[in-house]
């Protein structure tokens, strides 16, 4: 597939996913009565369309964010979801809800960020020491770790009566997204055209220290931009609608083996994938049982983590870096 093909695909798959979503719920919507009807177009304003626009900006940011953690670590098995980023996240909010649940949302995600750089930064660590030519040592050690993380956390909120509250983290789900709720997403969009404009330096970064000292390029600081960027991403994420697994992985892999690894023309395709993997599998998880609803995560999360073990133990040995 050329990539204006890819790109064009991207545009009118989000197009007709973003217009079923609009139009998919439990109260009837029809698009003739919009403006006619105030009650239907506060239904369109309030919920349906800060729901969809949730649902893309979450996609896009999880997919980016993989995408640059892939580069930063220099192996295919990796996203924020499978290196403890996201569940560093879930504690630092679970501490901030317990220390001062009355903090606004912004600070709460900042508090959350700062638990996924620490997180993420002990992942790096960790990978530090792993010998390159098994390269499926690093994201199985990236599970370990982020079992550890996740039962620390899972213990602290049993202690405190606060499972519920984990439990809304641990699924990601728009059901409770409305204006007003979600506007903070939009600063992952953000950081994505961020991420666009260093392409080029993320690309070098993943050819590894050395080589991108001899290139000239400041490694340290595009690395720490890189670390800041997945950090704040999955932070968001975690707050605003909680954790969605395998985004960050599946989409830069699908990508990669349909249109190769030039992240400055690929990373749009890459971030217009994931927003629609992600509203498809929420408008999926509202008809599969409809009235009722299936937290998209888990819808995405069945499909992600075959994709997973199919690209860890099959023919995935070969996208390693």
């Amino acid at each position: 597939m050329g990539l204006s093909r890819a790109r064009l695909a991207t545009v009118l798959g989000l197009l007709v996913l973003g217009g079923v979503s609009l139009l998919t719920g439990v109260a009837h919507l029809d698009p003739r009565q919009i403006f006619a009807d105030p009650e239907a177009l506060q239904l369109l304003m309030l919920s349906r369309l800060p729901r969809t626009m949730a649902c893309l900006l979450t996609g896009a940011g999880l997919a980016v964010a993989g995408v640059i953690m892939q580069l930063m670590v220099r192996n295919r098995f990796v996203e924020p979801g499978t290196t403890g980023t996201a569940e560093a996240a879930m504690l630092g909010l679970l501490a901030v809800t317990l220390v001062a649940p009355g903090m606004a949302i912004f600070g709460k995600t900042m508090v959350s960020a700062v638990a996924a750089l620490i997180g993420m930064g002990g992942f790096l660590l960790l990978t530090r020491n792993l010998p390159p030519e098994q390269p499926v040592l690093i994201p199985l050690v990236g599970l370990i770790y982020s079992g550890i993380i996740g039962a620390g956390t899972t213990f602290v909120a049993w202690q405190t009566d606060l499972m519920q509250y984990l439990g809304v983290w641990m699924n990601g789900e728009f059901s409770g997204v409305l204006a007003g709720r979600y506007e903070l997403l939009w600063l992952a969009g953000v950081l994505g055209g961020v991420a666009w404009l260093a392409a080029d330096q993320f690309s070098i970064v993943g050819l590894g220290r050395s080589a991108s000292l001899n290139l000239g390029l400041n490694y340290n600081q595009v690395m720490a931009l890189g670390v800041a960027t997945v950090a704040i991403v999955t932070a968001m994420v975690v707050v605003t609608v909680g954790l969605l697994p395998f985004i960050g992985l599946v989409v830069p892999n699908i990508v990669s083996r349909l249109l190769g690894d030039n992240l400055r023309q690929t990373l749009p395709v890459v971030a217009g994938m994931g927003a629609g993997l992600v509203l498809l599998s929420d408008v999926i998880g509202r008809l599969v049982r409809y009235p009722y609803e299936i937290p998209a995560g888990t819808v995405f999360g069945v499909v992600g983590a075959i994709v997973f073990l199919w690209l860890l133990l099959g023919r995935g040995a070969s996208l390693a870096r």
